[in-house]
């Protein structure tokens, strides 16, 4: 498992490409972005959610130094199907 460093300060994008190769003729009806731990002072934000063209995105900024959080995408399918991927990522001063 990698895991991603991002600075407090940084606003970044992180994209999920369903398409590789995954979809398979389906299609993403919706897409719920979460982020844990929760809250926390500054807390991790995500902001900016997208679907474009099987893949899905979020802008994520703050966080507090030194803290690991677990950022979750998890997709509804046309097929009635679901599926999630989690990315993590520890804040730290660069």
């Amino acid at each position: 498992m990698s895991i991603f460093v991002k600075d407090p300060g940084a606003s970044i994008d992180h994209a999920v490409d369903w398409d590789a190769g995954y979809l398979a003729g389906r299609s993403i009806l919706a897409s719920l972005w979460s982020v844990a731990p929760a809250g926390g002072s500054p807390p991790l934000l995500l902001g900016g959610e997208r679907i474009v063209d099987g893949r899905t995105a979020v802008t994520i900024s703050g966080g507090r130094a030194g803290q690991i959080y677990r950022v979750t995408n998890r997709v509804t399918l046309s097929d009635g199907g679901s599926d999630e991927r989690t990315l993590v990522l520890r804040v730290e001063e660069r």
